[in-house]
């Protein structure tokens, strides 16, 4: 498993929050894409990113909240767009595990990182920030129904 280290820039988001399992279906994807693509915000120039902002293992399923973002370019006029939220991301230096396997195995990736990778590495989780994981693919046009995934765990350097 090839992880790289990566610094990623401080990021304006547009975002839908939902609440309730990951593994249930995220109709808020759909929402927030057709909001993307209806103002010119696809990629290559701009990124869609998945943040899961609980912890399975500690919050219940039903209490899980993920946030559907789409990036946004400098002089975006969000005063324009009220129906839609907004923030920042930190940015700061990342470790990058890219994913390319069936969407219910995304947990295994995060199982790799934090029980094996991390605890095996020069780095530490960094929970002031977020997991970012920017979806690469549509997996619904995937050949095999797979997603490409860059997953980004927020790192900080370990304290010898």
């Amino acid at each position: 498993m090839n992880i790289l280290i990566k610094n990623l820039p401080e990021t304006e988001i547009a975002y839908i929050r939902r609440t309730g399992s990951y593994f249930e279906p995220q109709e808020h994807w759909g929402k927030l894409i057709n909001w993307a693509t209806g103002n010119g915000l696809y990629p290559p120039q701009q990124s869609f990113i998945g943040i899961s902002l609980d912890n399975p293992a500690e919050v219940e399923s039903k209490d899980c909240r993920h946030d559907a973002c789409v990036t946004i370019p400098d002089g975006f006029e969000k005063e324009n767009h009220k129906d839609m939220k907004f923030r920042k991301l930190e940015g700061g230096q990342y470790a990058l595990y890219s994913f390319y396997e069936k969407p219910e195995k995304l947990h295994s990736a995060y199982q790799y990182m934090f029980g094996e990778w991390l605890p095996n590495s020069d780095y530490a989780a960094d929970y002031e920030r977020y997991n970012l994981e920017f979806n690469m693919n549509n997996p619904s046009e995937d050949p095999e129904g797979k997603c490409r995934v860059d997953l980004f765990i927020p790192v900080k350097k370990r304290r010898s």
